[in-house]
């Protein structure tokens, strides 16, 4: 999450101050964003036939490559809404996969799961914003870009490394 909003946190300032873009160029951006995370809807049933253990690895490594796709293609206002609606999509789908697993660890405790979910998603919010701006004023976009898919592929290996684990696979070494 923290990948996600230090990102977006900047992605406007990007476009307008870096690209000499209109101020109102950041409502594509939204758009793209909104129309990928609502047309997730359309991908419930990859998730009720593959699984949230099987389907969250696949779904951080997309978002990864957008990430990355953002250091490559951040000049360019189409790639940059293109990449958006890719993340809208897999955004959504990361989010009802967390929701999934962390519901299903005790479900008589749901309430106060889905409350740390939240505390955990504002601090999110306070972490990307807060220590990606010295990042973006000092290095740029691609930077900020960089550190997101850094993020972002830290949290597919702990997937796995949790999953191979969970099989009695020696991920230790």
């Amino acid at each position: 999450m923290t990948a996600f909003y230090g990102i977006y946190a900047y992605l406007g300032d990007h476009l307008h101050q870096d690209l000499g873009l209109p101020v109102t160029a950041n409502g594509g951006v939204a758009i793209a964003y909104g129309a990928g995370f609502g047309c997730a809807a359309l991908l419930s049933g990859m998730v009720d036939r593959f699984g949230p253990k099987r389907l969250m690895p696949l779904v951080l490594l997309v978002a990864a490559l957008v990430y990355l796709g953002l250091a490559m293609l951040g000049g360019s206002l189409v790639g940059v809404i293109c990449l958006l609606f890719v993340l809208g999509l897999v955004n959504h789908l990361g989010v009802n996969l967390l929701i999934q697993r962390l519901t299903a660890i005790d479900p008589a405790k749901r309430g106060t799961l889905m409350g740390l979910n939240s505390a955990v998603t504002y601090l999110a919010v306070f972490a990307g914003s807060s220590s990606y701006g010295p990042l973006y004023t000092e290095h740029g976009f691609t930077t900020i870009s960089l550190l997101s898919l850094a993020l972002m592929v830290i949290a597919v290996l702990t997937c796995l490394w949790r999953d191979f684990a969970a099989q009695g696979v020696n991920v230790a070494g």
